[in-house]
């Protein structure tokens, strides 16, 4: 094994070798407009109660109204959904559900075709963390197929292997 030692390697670097599933979290106005992003900040963090947390920056366009949200999805992405990724990366944020299909869980929030699994969460606490707000989620309802996810690893978007 040939590992090259760098001490000052940015955090930056070091995660980028670090393997993470793509999602979109998503949530509705309260005028039921959605809204949505391609995060890969998402893990599971208890079983009992069960939640998650998902990171969100500061800077992304969809940041103010995810954090005071009561309910948000996190969509994990399918191994051929790297479009989807791509799609709800861009901006501008507007139009990101135009012309795509998706539908709405019990809460209102976005759960969008053909994903790998998706979880409906209410909003358990937000905290800070540095350039990013963490989200923590109580899962209230999910679901799970069986289709591969779209992993991004070393900048790159790709499928899992089976």
């Amino acid at each position: 094994m040939d590992l090259r030692e760098q001490a000052d390697a940015s955090l930056r670097e070091v995660m980028s070798i670090y393997p993470t599933g793509v999602t979109v979290v998503a949530a509705s106005d309260p005028d039921g407009s959605p809204y949505g992003l391609t995060v890969n900040s998402f893990t599971s963090l208890s079983l009992e109660p069960p939640l998650v947390l998902v990171c969100i920056g500061h800077t992304s366009s969809s940041h103010a109204r995810l954090i005071v949200a009561p309910a948000f999805t996190v969509n994990v992405l399918a191994a051929d959904q790297e479009e989807v990724a791509s799609r709800f990366s861009r901006d501008p944020s507007e139009g990101r559900f135009q012309d795509f299909p998706w539908r709405r869980a019990v809460s209102g929030a976005p759960v969008l075709d053909g994903v790998a699994a998706w979880l409906e969460c209410s909003v358990h606490e937000v905290l800070a963390g540095g350039d990013h707000s963490i989200v923590v989620g109580r899962v209230q309802r999910s679901a799970v197929s069986d289709r591969p996810a779209l992993l991004f690893h070393r900048g790159r978007l790709g499928p899992t292997a089976k």
